[in-house]
């Protein structure tokens, strides 16, 4: 860890913390699997317990009955937990599990109990010392030491290496906000582009409480069951990801001893990283890093609460800023994104050639609006254009005061921020923010999630701080305030897919169900809603870097569709809109729920 770049922590505040944040908010994670919470409080709780009893009964020799017996029956606990692990091992259930080390793991927790059970019978007044002859002593100590060996000690691999990182972890996050109350923290962190290289190239240039997550890693492959892009065949799994690191800053020569799933089309065994190497390609395949989406699933699955995204866009920089090493159409795309601040390469002067006949204000010809209408890249899309003018008709119905910025409004950045081009996100921000500061507005309302979360969370790191509402979100205050009357749909089976950007990363996940209600339709969840949506895969700029798999990712969330029998998908990006449409048919009707709202509106009197 201490090759890792300085980090600024709170050392007591931190460990002080500790407590609260393994008790509740690991918990909160590791709790959505029953079975394992129970384990988990089983093994983990007995442990401590037992390890805080035994130092004094057997380190410092004190002959307490009343210790022996709370020691014997945190043993009993402990043991209840690893008999449950066993057979979860045994079960071979879920195939997620790393094997190796991790199988042998229970078994060496029942020597640990049952040695440290026979040496502690005497103390307890239970059997008579003089059974316990010297050489059984050595016999059971040397069990017991060989227990402990597999449990603390070994190479890079060993299983209860976690249990000491992971709560180190816990006091020195890198995002210690997410702790307490449910918070969400997923902006991405600027990037000093005065520095001496700019990204991540060796493990060394990740801060070292950074490493540190890394080492707090159980495998317990929740990270890779969520993640859309393992699915769909392409070559990342999350775990496997986190593991090459470690692989790399520990100076592991070779990822030969990691017993998981690898990434699609990348076998185990030929991964070679030091600490003084490039991460990339020995190490991790660039595909690898493209792949992703950045839908953060596998963060919020995560129960040691490990960043893998932040990790991901750190070494996306370094080979997009220093080697421009962007995949696919990603360098054109991000060529034409410089060139007219649009990635579509369009005109800038057409972004309102959709509104000819609506004859929208723009907020510079008022002297304050209420509501600034973000309108992002979709207006250059012919199909998200209709979407739009939904919602420009939902404003007007309402009578909101609102205005739009005209050729004043320039791409957010989100796509060159996720491709890696700090350097274009920092000068699109600036502008934006500059054009934003000439003009006077209350809140700003937009149907693009990509773009709510970088004027909401990523601007402010640069001086931008404005109150912004996705348009789900002012919706449904307007038909709350009695501003919006819509007539019940009649015979529709609707579904509802969660944006990403809107969801995990805006914890915005009741505003568009509300809405649904409110039209009255049956509404049917998918399997994956939610917090544990499944991405569309038009995230992180994958539409354009274009990473091969088995399958696609808007097909898999098409066939999730499919499952609820609906004949309607109502999404909320222009992102989802896009991707979800390019599925072949047969399938659902796709549609912005602004669309479906502006319907309603139609068939009332």
């Amino acid at each position: 860890w201490r090759r890792g770049r300085a980090a600024r922590v709170y050392l007591v505040a931190g460990l002080l913390a500790l407590p609260k944040r393994y008790l509740v908010d690991l918990h909160e994670v590791v709790a959505r699997d029953r079975k394992v919470a129970r384990m988990h409080v089983a093994t983990a709780g007995g442990l401590v317990a037992a390890s805080l009893l035994i130092l004094p009964i057997h380190l410092f020799g004190l002959d307490s009955p009343v210790l022996a017996w709370l020691l014997l029956g945190a043993l009993a606990v402990m043991l209840v937990g690893a008999l449950l692990a066993l057979k979860r091992r045994i079960d071979k259930t879920p195939a997620r599990l790393s094997k190796g080390a991790w199988d042998r793991f229970p078994m060496r927790l029942i020597l640990f109990v049952i040695g440290f059970a026979i040496l502690t019978l005497p103390v307890a007044g239970l059997i008579s010392a003089e059974p316990l002859h010297w050489a059984w002593q050595i016999v059971l100590g040397a069990a017991i030491f060989t227990a402990l060996g597999e449990i603390a000690a070994g190479p890079w691999g060993r299983p209860m290496k976690h249990a000491f990182t992971g709560a180190l972890h816990l006091a020195y996050h890198p995002r210690p906000e997410r702790f307490g109350g449910g918070a969400i923290s997923s902006d991405l962190r600027p990037l000093d582009l005065e520095s001496e290289k700019l990204g991540v190239e060796k493990p060394g240039d990740f801060p070292w409480n950074r490493l540190l997550g890394f080492d707090a890693c159980v495998q317990c492959g929740r990270c890779e069951v969520a993640c859309p892009a393992f699915a769909a065949g392409q070559p990342l799994n999350p775990k496997k990801l986190v593991q090459d690191l470690v692989v790399g800053f520990s100076d592991a020569e070779s990822d030969a001893g990691y017993a998981g799933s690898p990434h699609p089309q990348r076998p185990i065994g030929q991964a070679t990283g030091a600490s003084d190497k490039p991460i990339v390609p020995e190490l991790i395949d660039p595909a690898t890093l493209w792949a992703c989406t950045t839908c953060r699933a596998c963060v919020v699955e995560c129960p040691m609460m490990i960043e893998h995204v932040d990790a991901i866009i750190d070494l996306r920089r370094f080979l997009t800023l220093e080697k421009g090493a962007t995949p696919g159409k990603g360098a054109q795309v991000l060529e034409e994104l410089r060139a007219t601040d649009n990635p579509q390469g369009a005109d800038p002067a057409s972004r309102l050639d959709w509104t000819a006949d609506l004859k929208l204000p723009l907020v510079s010809d008022t002297a304050k609006v209420d509501v600034l209408l973000w309108v992002g890249d979709a207006a250059f899309d012919l199909r998200n254009r209709r979407s739009l003018r939904s919602l420009v008709r939902l404003l007007r119905a309402a009578e909101v005061d609102f205005a739009v910025l005209g050729e004043a409004e320039l791409d957010c950045g989100d796509l060159a921020r996720r491709l890696g081009d700090e350097a274009t996100f920092q000068d699109l921000a600036r502008r934006n923010i500059e054009s934003l500061a000439r003009v006077r507005f209350a809140r700003i309302v937009t149907a693009d999630p990509h773009a709510l979360h970088i004027l909401k969370n990523e601007y402010p790191a640069l001086g931008g701080r404005y109150e912004v509402l996705h348009h789900t979100t002012f919706l449904a205050e307007l038909f709350k305030a009695g501003k919006l009357k819509l007539r019940p749909a009649k015979g529709a089976r609707l579904t509802y897919h969660d944006p990403c950007y809107l969801g995990r990363y805006n914890g915005e996940f009741d505003a568009p169900r509300a809405l649904l209600r409110a039209l009255g339709a049956e509404l049917t969840e998918m399997t994956r809603s939610g917090p544990r949506s499944r991405c569309c895969g038009g995230g992180g700029g994958a539409p354009v870097t274009d990473i091969p798999g088995e399958r696609r990712i808007p097909d898999m969330r098409m066939a999730d569709v499919r499952e609820t029998a609906a004949d309607v998908v109502a999404v909320a990006c222009p992102n989802c809109m896009t991707m979800l449409e390019g599925v072949v048919q047969p399938r659902a009707e796709v549609k912005d729920l602004a669309e479906l709202l502006a319907e309603a509106l139609e068939e009332s009197p």
